[in-house]
């Protein structure tokens, strides 16, 4: 039995922030909201991460009810815990002290053996000439590939 691979990805994130390291990490969900992530009914372009008692949490991430689901039925949009090692967690505390450093969710998906995973990045937010120096690279190369094609 083959099964669809979920891969849900924040495409703002690439252009809103300079991604400076990238952590995958595990994330605490409920029943229902494995269910939901398997049928691929989550968003993840306005969630962001913090600290909070040493611990790493996701707050913003959308994750639909489970159409099945009944009484028990999980909160769409509530904060959820990230598992990472005590070193890895240290090391972002110690990250986020420096100014403009912010916490972004860069994807979530489900392994081959069916684990979801979060992809996390510590990033600096971008300014405004640098976004469009991102777009004009990539018309540039846009135009290069079609040049190509022909």
């Amino acid at each position: 039995m083959t099964q669809k691979q979920i891969y849900i990805k924040n495409k703002k994130a690439g252009f809103e922030f300079e991604i400076i390291q990238t952590f995958t990490a595990g994330i605490v969900l409920t029943g229902t909201e494995i269910k939901s992530l398997r049928l691929g009914k989550a968003s993840i372009t306005e969630s962001y991460g913090y600290m909070h008692n040493g611990e790493l949490w996701i707050k913003g991430m959308h994750i639909s009810e489970y159409s099945f689901g009944s009484y028990n039925n999980h909160d769409p949009i509530r904060e959820r815990k990230v598992l990472l090692h005590k070193r890895e967690l240290e090391k972002i505390e110690e990250k986020l002290k420096d100014k403009g450093i912010t916490i972004a969710v860069v994807s979530l998906y489900i392994t081959s053996r069916g684990w979801a995973k979060v992809d996390i990045a510590l990033a600096r937010g971008k300014k405004l000439h640098d976004k469009r120096e991102d777009i004009k690279l990539k018309d540039a190369k846009r135009e290069m590939d079609r040049a190509m094609k022909i």
